[in-house]
């Protein structure tokens, strides 16, 4: 049996995976998990064969779940099943150490045959990524890690998704309960860390290269 764990922060979706991966009698979920955190507990007492992981979920989202996951069980593989079609989002999992990409909005038959590439030990991409990713490109991504991660604190991210979103440092001093000199001191990190002159360049970086990761 080729077991699997199941990381997506919906219930409902999590089920409908499960269904169908039941309908193939050579698979089976063995647990599932609502966050990346909770996925970690679970892999500390379970070793599944993969994990059908979502990007976007509360605690730890899927691209650091990966991370941490490729670098504590490497032989474990990694689907990603997302609702992003943006590849900046496809090039940072894949950097992270992801083997597969899926849609969200794919077939029933597109995720079992999603399960079975990995499974072969080949890479997986989404046919609404097919043409705009080639081999080349993610072999480029994955061995030489060319996507430009850079390392933010926890603070900094907050800040970071509250600079995006057009907050003033009173305002965000206000929800992070910090001072204000405090949140423009993060600010200037951030442009430092980014190597950006200003925060609209700043803001621009990290929209077009999808960098802030979006909460549900």
């Amino acid at each position: 049996m080729y077991s699997i764990i199941i990381a997506d922060d919906h219930g409902l979706i999590r089920q409908g995976i499960k269904s169908i991966i039941c309908q193939d009698p050579e698979m089976e979920v063995l647990a599932e998990a609502a966050n990346g955190v909770e996925l970690l507990d679970l892999l500390r007492s379970i070793r599944p064969d993969m994990i059908i992981l979502d990007i976007s979920m509360p605690k730890m989202n899927g691209i650091e779940a990966v991370e941490h996951i490729r670098e504590l069980y490497p032989d474990i593989k990694i689907l990603i099943l997302t609702m992003y079609s943006n590849s900046q989002y496809f090039y940072h999992t894949i950097s992270a150490g992801a083997h597969g990409y899926l849609m969200k909005d794919d077939s029933d038959d597109e995720l079992l045959t999603a399960i079975r590439t990995v499974q072969q030990g080949r890479t997986y991409v989404s046919p609404q990524l097919a043409q705009e990713v080639t081999d080349e490109m993610v072999s480029a991504f994955r061995d030489k890690g060319k996507v430009p991660l850079v390392c933010l604190t926890e603070r900094e991210k907050q800040v970071l998704k509250l600079v995006v979103k057009g907050y003033t440092s009173k305002k965000m001093a206000d929800i992070l309960c910090l001072s204000p000199r405090t949140v423009d001191h993060h600010r200037a990190n951030l442009l430092k860390k980014f190597k950006m002159k200003n925060t609209v360049d700043l803001v621009n970086h990290v929209i077009r290269n999808s960098i802030v990761i979006p909460d549900d």
